[in-house]
């Protein structure tokens, strides 16, 4: 498959996971109490520095993230293609998450610790099985 194709499809994936299976998630841990109500799903809230909606902003990189791990993971199948996909996914997009970003915002690790990674796992791991699944969705509509 040509790379430009791979690119973009993958980019599309992810960045509908991002509305559809990670904040799809948090909604659910925020209605169960797993994340506080205050730190809702689909925030529309402008981020600076562009003003840009941050629900936006998340799907815009998951779609950078998906366009990347598209490339990387293209030749995985069966279980490794799945696996692939949710466990990158989970823990490269939480590592970055947690230790790279706040840095470079500024900003001070998350506390508590704990129990924030593992929701970020989890979310992040549920946006890794979306951008799979749309992935295939996407083959099996012959578009990609």
């Amino acid at each position: 498959m040509p790379l430009l194709k791979l690119l973009i499809v993958g980019f599309a994936a992810g960045f509908l996971a991002v509305p559809i299976f990670h904040q799809g998630l948090w909604w659910i841990f925020n209605r169960i109490g797993v994340i506080p109500a205050q730190r809702a799903a689909w925030v529309m809230d402008p981020m600076p520095p562009f003003g840009v909606p941050a629900l936006v902003s998340k799907a815009f990189w998951g779609g950078v993230w998906g366009a990347a791990l598209a490339c990387f993971l293209a030749g995985l199948g069966g279980v490794s293609y799945w696996a692939g996909w949710i466990l990158v996914g989970a823990f490269a997009l939480t590592l970055v998450a947690f230790f790279i970003v706040p840095p470079i915002k500024r900003e001070k690790m998350p506390a508590p610790f704990l129990p924030r990674f593992l929701v970020g796992l989890s979310v992040n791991g549920a946006w890794g099985f979306g951008t799979a699944l749309l992935l295939r969705l996407i083959a099996a509509a012959g578009l990609l």
